[in-house]
């Protein structure tokens, strides 16, 4: 039986990097779920889209690759907190049974050792989220950085 695996991210956006780690998972993994990470901060430069608008983006364009509706995928909101073993003890909470956590990030990596196990994801070279949010702020070239859907998406909020 394939595992149940858990990205977890900001996606703040989600880009063609993210959507590179979830097209690997699902070949291994039976069931994902995707954690949105500090799920209720939104509106900063750090933090633009609300939980709700992420989510949308990424079931965009998982459902333009075939990935949703073919593939058991589920959505998480990961509040923060500011007790990290409290934090890991909620999303273990909140997402049930996982098998393996796909993370990129050393903090959330550095959380759930020895309670989960941890795939690490290296950080795809030109697929920064900070980098794609500081593009669409200067009106820069970011297109290519995201999959279409996001790149559409975003562009209609922003009319």
């Amino acid at each position: 039986m394939k595992p149940t695996c858990l990205f977890i991210g900001r996606f703040q956006p989600f880009h063609n990097g993210h959507l590179m780690v979830i097209k690997g998972m699902t070949k291994v993994c039976g069931k994902i779920l995707i954690g949105i990470g500090s799920s209720e901060k939104s509106g900063s430069e750090e933090n633009p889209f609300t939980a709700s608008d992420r989510k949308e983006m990424i079931q965009r364009a998982l459902q333009a690759e075939d990935i949703i509706p073919m593939f058991d995928v589920e959505f998480v909101e990961l509040p923060d907190h500011e007790d990290d073993a409290k934090w890991t003890e909620h999303v273990l909470e909140r997402v049930g049974r996982v098998d393996k956590i796909w993370t990129g990030n050393e903090w959330t990596k550095k959380c759930f050792e020895g309670k989960v196990e941890v795939q690490w994801i290296k950080e795809v070279p030109g697929f920064s989220s900070t980098d794609i949010r500081a593009l669409i702020k200067k009106d820069g070239d970011w297109e290519e950085k995201v999959p279409e859907e996001v790149y559409r998406y975003i562009l209609a909020m922003r009319t």
